[in-house]
């Protein structure tokens, strides 16, 4: 299978979304593009069952999981849970046309499983390989569809504390979902190389990370959101030396970090 690795995160045509009323404008606009969804289809579901067929098979930690949304009855997931008791769940959500056990997001699954964690990481809506994050915009919605489902399924299955983890355009996709009046709540949320500044004030505590060598763009909109008020006392930013969007080489210590932070997040102990 070609490693995707989030090919646009550079392409000159995305946009920015470094003022939060704009990305709420663009998600408005996205909204009215999926009324007309008979007009044009917005995921790739093909490209999402070839994905399946591939890495379902091959998964080492964890299971296959299906979640039924209003656009889609069986949506890609994988689930694992700790050997021990569980501290809590996470929701890892990946960035653009990628699956979820792809990269950063098979790293953090497993390693946070392996740090007493509960992980369900689900398949985002994809498009072709070249499609552009302009591209992607019609699919907002129908990511907010997924990422309730992953929420339910994990109250379903009683787990108290729900966290999301989310990395790249995935963070743009929750950034999207939390702002809305009907999102479900969750007990902490960890966007990872983020772009645009927060389009609602979290509600949640939040771990904002960035790589000390990722995007311009993504590094400066970090900043802006600095500019933002934290939540709460346990809200913290984190830049992480020496790596780069995909923290290939800091994935144990990206995985620590966001685990610790978890552990004070959901038992308010900061």
């Amino acid at each position: 299978m070609s490693d995707d690795r989030e090919s646009m995160f550079v392409h000159r045509t995305e946009p920015r979304f470094g003022k939060g009323r704009r990305t709420r404008a663009m998600y408005s606009f996205a909204l009215l593009l999926a009324a007309c969804a008979k007009l044009c289809e917005a995921a790739d579901y093909a490209r999402e069952e070839r994905w399946v067929e591939e890495v379902a098979p091959a998964i080492v930690v964890g299971d296959p999981a299906y979640l039924a949304t209003p656009a889609r009855a069986k949506v890609f997931a994988i689930f694992a849970e700790p050997s021990g008791a569980a501290k809590g769940g996470v929701v890892i959500v990946h960035g653009l046309g990628v699956h979820p056990d792809w990269g950063i997001n098979g790293a953090l699954r497993t390693r946070l499983v392996d740090a007493g964690f509960i992980t369900l990481a689900v398949q985002m809506p994809v498009l072709a390989a070249d499609a552009t994050r302009d591209d992607y915009l019609p699919t907002l919605p129908e990511a907010s569809e997924r990422i309730a489902a992953a929420i339910r399924y994990l109250r379903d299955k009683s787990v108290r504390k729900i966290a999301i983890v989310a990395h790249s355009y995935g963070a743009t996709m929750v950034n999207a979902y939390l702002a809305r009046s009907d999102a479900l709540a969750i007990d902490a949320w960890v966007p990872i190389g983020m772009f645009g500044t927060f389009d609602a004030r979290p509600k949640e505590p939040v771990l904002d990370i960035v790589a000390e060598h990722d995007g311009h763009d993504v590094r400066a909109d970090w900043k802006l959101r600095a500019r933002e008020p934290a939540p709460d006392s346990c809200s913290r930013r984190l830049s992480i030396d020496g790596t780069d969007h995909y923290f290939d080489n800091r994935q144990a210590r990206l995985a620590s970090v966001i685990a610790a932070f978890l552990e004070r997040a959901f038992s308010r102990g900061c």
